[in-house]
């Protein structure tokens, strides 16, 4: 299975390419940085249509194919709307919701010809609200939308899957203020744990899809 990834050089986007290869798939990465684990790759800034466009079919040449797309790379700007500048607000947008939907429409004709399959990653955050969130709300309630659209679009050509994480041991919270932070106490999920749901979404036989997945901890604050 060749499996394009977003965002795996860490986090949940390097937990899918260890479970793809563990799988016996090949995956290729797309992210800022270079992946330590040293899996074929392209760096792109996916807040940059274009060349995001041009990584995936970069991508899918070295591959041979695509067979599936995970969209796990995402970022995010606390705060309160307006106290956070508005470019920095724009980028959350641009990555997380924009990003994807680049992504997708650049690998749309090899996965509809590989009949393969679509998992995008939302968050518990993409169906209910905290405050000082907007963009990052605005953009994984995006994400939640643009998702269910292509599931529509593409039925019976490409399968689609929403994943719906909640707080994952990631270095997704490093740097931010520490209001923004997990405590000391906080239990959040293993991002191995949510990769193998993805591959569980990628497994389904032809005709058979996991439309939606919520993997979180079980005293997820965020849920329900």
């Amino acid at each position: 299975m060749r499996v394009l990834v977003t965002g795996g050089a860490s986090g949940l986007g390097a937990a899918v390419v260890e479970a793809v290869r563990a799988d016996g798939g090949t995956p290729f990465v797309l992210d800022r940085a270079q992946p330590d684990s040293g899996v074929d790759h392209a760096i792109v800034d996916l807040a940059d249509r274009e060349d995001t466009e041009a990584a995936v079919t970069g991508a899918v040449a070295r591959l041979g194919g695509l067979d599936a797309v995970v969209t796990a790379a995402g970022i995010d700007s606390c705060g309160r709307l307006e106290d956070v500048p508005g470019k920095d607000w724009d980028r959350v947008v641009s990555v997380n919701l924009l990003g994807t939907a680049a992504v997708i429409r650049a690998a749309l004709p090899a996965l509809i010809g590989s009949h393969g399959r679509i998992v995008t990653v939302a968050s518990t955050l993409g169906l209910r609200v905290l405050p000082d969130a907007t963009a990052y709300c605005a953009s994984k309630f995006g994400v939640v939308g643009l998702t269910r659209g292509l599931a529509t679009e593409l039925a019976g050509r490409v399968g689609v899957t929403l994943l719906v994480p909640g707080g994952m041991s990631t270095a997704f919270f490093d740097g931010r203020d520490p209001q923004y932070q997990p405590g000391p106490d906080a239990k959040l999920n293993d991002p191995a744990n949510v990769a193998d749901a993805v591959m569980f979404a990628l497994r389904q036989p032809p005709g058979c899809e996991v439309r939606e997945l919520i993997v979180t901890a079980d005293t997820e604050p965020s849920w329900p």
